[in-house]
């Protein structure tokens, strides 16, 4: 008969807190609650992408065969074409590249992989709520007890825990808490700079990019264009300031379509607006009316589309503090141009949970496990955090040196030729990462760590 070591809560129910939950309920020594903001388990957006080295460690939580029945193409590891890349801002598009990796990405609706998530959650130990609103949390350091850290939910009602595992989105309850802390230690120190800029660091920030999200029905653009190539294949459209994102999900039944209009002079700013909005297709055509045919009939398919202000968050010096972790968007909310976000949050999941079940965490050296955490994920994840948005200037055309102010480009021009061919590999070299490696390594490093000392310090919290 086992003994839980301690007791969990998760805070956010998407993909991040999911998938952590699912994990840790692989294994009966740790109890889990996890707690979700909205009245049900919803995923809001349309498509998700998948990378070889985030498809690896869905195979080792044992989903990979669930999540392959609910795939555009069943994966494996031979080379599949990721994306073509065609520049459309002009009225006869550019053909510039076919990224081939392998295995490709793996697309799936959100709604399938999230249903495949709580499938695994049922009957687990593992306590699921809703209508539940993280808005602070305080952490006890008596020396009478083991240290724990207490929630309080919009609704008034407070739970107390031995760790938070705080996945609760870019508008993160728990980060800002948490910069409040660190703040204050650096404050106590005398660091009264660092401490304005941790408290800078919390509330999310405006990419200065709206994007426009919608799915269509394959059908309905098979009707206006029946030899379209995104019914078969994934496209990355480029264009000056605007992007277009299209891929097949659902089996082939759907398209899921995102249209970006960038403003970097905005970036880093306030956004006074609703965050998501539903939108007229004529706000959605104003940035796209010179682009070629073949992107006109994909706006001519949307029915209905939102427009979301994409925000981002301000890289943090740690993602822990005393007896509280964050996890995926509330950590390194990112861009969404290497479709890597919801990868990273399942890659903390997994490194997390692989660090909490090992025998040699307790309710004693959770700092130890926490730190290490932080020195594999941190790093590794704001790298990527980086990579996605340069990939953004570079599909936006607004890198430094690989603009085309000039007009349409055209591949019998040597200059155009060499310009496209720059962009294609500073984004496959940006991207390299999804496919040619895996985490193992890093699980095995963290791991490691365990057997460090621990420090000493009953609930460390300080920005490093």
């Amino acid at each position: 008969m086992s003994t839980t070591k301690f007791r969990v809560a998760i805070c956010g129910g998407g993909v991040g807190g999911l998938t952590c939950a699912v994990a840790l309920s692989l294994f009966n020594n740790v109890d889990v609650d996890i707690y979700e903001a909205a009245s049900e388990f919803a995923e809001v957006g349309a498509g998700i992408g998948v990378w070889p080295r985030t498809w690896k460690i869905l195979c080792a939580l044992g989903l990979s065969d669930e999540l392959a029945k609910v795939a555009v193409v069943p994966p494996d590891d031979q080379p599949k074409v990721a994306f073509h890349f065609r520049k459309g801002d002009q009225p006869e598009g550019v053909n510039f590249h076919t990224l081939v990796t392998p295995g490709g990405m793996l697309a799936f609706h959100r709604p399938d992989f999230q249903r495949v998530l709580l499938n695994h959650l049922s009957g687990a130990t593992c306590r699921a709520f809703t209508r539940k609103r993280l808005v602070s949390y305080t952490q006890n350091n008596s020396p009478s007890s083991y240290p724990s850290v207490t929630l309080h939910f919009e609704d008034g009602m407070t739970a107390a825990y031995d760790l938070l595992i705080a996945a609760d989105g870019v508008k993160s309850a728990a980060r800002q808490t948490m910069v409040t802390e660190l703040a204050a230690v650096a404050r106590a120190k005398g660091k009264q700079e660092q401490a304005q800029r941790l408290l800078d660091a919390g509330p999310p920030k405006w990419s200065g990019t709206l994007a426009y999200r919608a799915t269509i029905p394959s059908e309905k653009l098979r009707s206006l264009l029946p030899s379209h190539r995104v019914l078969e294949n994934p496209m990355v459209y480029f264009g000056r300031n605007t992007q277009l994102t299209v891929y097949p999900i659902a089996r082939g039944t759907l398209i899921n379509f995102a249209a970006m209009r960038a403003r970097y002079d905005r970036e880093y700013t306030t956004f006074d607006e609703a965050w998501v909005k539903d939108v007229s297709r004529e706000e959605l055509l104003s940035d796209f009316e010179q682009w070629e045919p073949e992107v006109q009939a994909l706006f001519k398919s949307v029915d209905r589309a939102s427009r979301w202000a994409i925000h981002t968050t301000i890289p943090l010096p740690t993602y822990t503090c005393g007896r509280v972790v964050l996890l995926g968007d509330a950590a390194h909310a990112m861009m969404p141009y290497q479709g890597a976000g919801a990868g990273q949050a399942i890659e903390d999941a997994f490194v997390l949970s692989r660090l909490l079940i090992d025998p040699r965490t307790t309710r004693a050296t959770l700092g130890r496990a926490l730190r290490a955490y932080d020195a594999v994920r941190r790093p590794f994840s704001q790298r990527v955090q980086a990579a996605s948005r340069e990939n953004g200037l570079l599909y936006t055309l607004n890198f430094p040196g690989h603009t085309f102010d000039g007009g349409p480009a055209a591949l019998g021009t040597s200059a155009d030729r060499e310009k496209l061919a720059r962009i294609r590999e500073r984004i496959q070299r940006n991207w390299e990462w999804a496919w040619e490696t895996t985490a193992d390594a890093d699980v095995q490093r963290a791991l490691r760590m365990l057997d460090e000392p621990p420090d000493g310090s009953r609930m460390r919290c300080v920005a490093v």
